[in-house]
């Protein structure tokens, strides 16, 4: 067997191939950025080939740069961006139109017509999740009413669904395995998430064909081989997880309590609640952590659409900066006696509030505000978007929370995390490896085929880099986020 295995980390903006050993470290890594179509206000979508040409060109490239083989690895993890939908062709493999993001919002109205229909508590009893255009049902329907004969199609059996997940497996095995794991299928508003199975009345619900989806496993499964002339050999497949599952599973958060919060191009925080399902009726959504060996481990989770979508808006709309690494020192020389809040619902506000239509607005503006306080208001914007879930889930979810792990790419900057534990009130520990995304699917990959034996195992590996701890006095706190709330209540329809 192989000494290294092989992370594809599929993301919204980019996509990233990571080479593993077997301890879990980072030997080599590639990453290519691909464009977002914005076709229409509130509309979000991206060119299915180029989600699957710059997943074969990082993977192509960290082979190269480590000079290995398809023997060398011993199994492949795929983490992908969730909710997120494409269908194809099942002869051809080709899309039938663009992969529709998981921000899009242009089902939003027939959303708030099925909740005053009344469908929302069935949808959320079964799935855990809200009636939102943010998850995949809506996509598919719109997908199949939409493009010409599409619906037609579907029902004679001629096209395929998937998340991001299944369409990489399609493609990777070369059309022979239309499969995807229980934690994207949890995001589809298609899946019962107590029965573990994909649920008739939902389907009916959405007018959605069962013979469009694909067949749900665990996340530490067979999924295929990849098609021996994509990497001159066939390379097992054994891990798929949604990402921000894989990050909770990368960080070893496998007890009840444990949280993640990571910081990607939105920041999404979830907490492990073991064997049970928590339900919220305050904005957070139940979901499925992992499921090993047919038994689900549940989260319940809070999603903020926007953090480092926020920060490639300031590089390449504002073009006030030019590197994300430039935050930091801007965030320390801003003048702390400037109050500005930014509030960064660019494609409307996520959890606790689930308003689709609420949009970005920086205030407090005065004719001192520079570049530097625009950039630190939106670090601290998203930090407050944090503590809105965060307390969230202290108070109305009941949980005690047992730290938080961070990770993604913006938790490089360390003034972000100081202020962040300032305005927790609770410690941040950041990992010695933070894209753990891609370091869950490899763990999920090798658990399958023997590189690691236990959640013990995988556990024991876990390194903090750093702890912040809270400086800020309480007071300060409580009126820095007094002021937030009546930022974010002016954008919210």
């Amino acid at each position: 067997m192989g000494q290294y295995l092989l992370g594809i980390d599929q993301g919204t903006s980019s996509t990233r191939a990571i080479i593993f050993n077997a301890t879990g470290k980072p030997i080599t890594h590639a990453q290519h950025e691909y464009n977002q179509k914005f076709p229409k206000h509130g509309w979000v979508e991206q060119n299915p080939e180029d989600i699957w040409q710059t997943t074969l060109a990082t993977c192509k490239q960290v082979f190269t740069e480590l000079a290995i083989q398809s023997e060398d690895i011993a199994a492949i993890g795929i983490t992908n961006q969730r909710e997120t939908t494409l269908i194809w062709h099942k002869e051809t493999g080709k899309p039938i139109y663009n992969a529709i993001g998981w921000q899009d919002g242009r089902m939003a109205d027939y959303c708030q017509q099925q909740i005053a229909a009344g469908h929302e508590k069935i949808v959320h009893d079964k799935t855990g999740l809200i009636l939102n255009p943010y998850f995949s049902a809506t996509k598919i329907q719109w997908l199949l009413d939409n493009v010409t004969d599409a619906r037609a199609q579907a029902e004679r059996g001629e096209l395929l669904f998937g998340t991001v997940d299944t369409f990489l497996l399609w493609r990777l095995t070369g059309g022979r395995s239309h499969k995807t794991d229980a934690t994207n299928a949890s995001r589809t508003l298609l899946f019962n998430i107590h029965t573990q199975q994909w649920d008739d009345e939902l389907l009916a619900l959405f007018n959605i064909p069962r013979k469009i989806l694909p067949e749900v496993q665990d996340c530490s499964a067979d999924f295929g081989k990849t098609q021996t002339a994509l990497f001159n050999g066939e390379i097992a497949i054994t891990g798929m997880i949604g990402d921000q599952q894989g990050a909770l599973f990368g960080q070893a958060c496998f007890e009840s309590g444990m949280v993640k919060s990571t910081y990607g191009t939105g920041a999404f925080i979830m907490c492990n609640t073991g064997e049970k399902a928590v339900s919220s009726d305050s904005g957070l959504l139940t979901t499925v952590a992992y499921r090993l060996k047919n038994k689900p481990t549940y989260a319940i989770e809070g999603s903020i659409f926007v953090a480092g979508a926020g920060i490639k808006w300031l590089r390449d709309q504002l073009k006030i900066i030019t590197s994300a690494a430039q935050t930091e020192q801007l965030a320390i020389e801003a003048n702390n006696n400037n109050k500005i809040y930014f509030v960064p619902t660019f494609t409307g506000a996520g959890a606790p509030y689930w308003s689709p239509n609420a949009r970005a607005s920086i205030s407090g503006l005065t004719l001192e505000t520079g570049i530097p306080e625009i950039v630190r208001a939106l670090l601290e914007g998203c930090c407050y978007c944090t503590k809105d879930v965060i307390d969230t889930m202290q108070q109305n979810a009941q949980l005690t929370l047992k730290g938080i792990h961070v990770d993604g790419g913006m938790v490089v900057n360390n003034w972000l995390l100081q202020f962040l534990a300032d305005i927790l009130a609770l410690d941040i520990k950041r990992p010695t490896v933070i894209e753990t995304t891609a370091l869950g699917a490899i763990y999920l990959a090798g658990l399958h085929v023997g590189v690691f034996d236990s959640l013990d195992h995988i556990q024991s590996l876990w390194q903090c880099d750093r702890t912040f701890s809270p400086a800020m006095a309480s007071d300060d706190r409580d009126r820095l986020y007094q002021g937030w709330q009546q930022a974010i209540e002016k954008v919210l329809p």
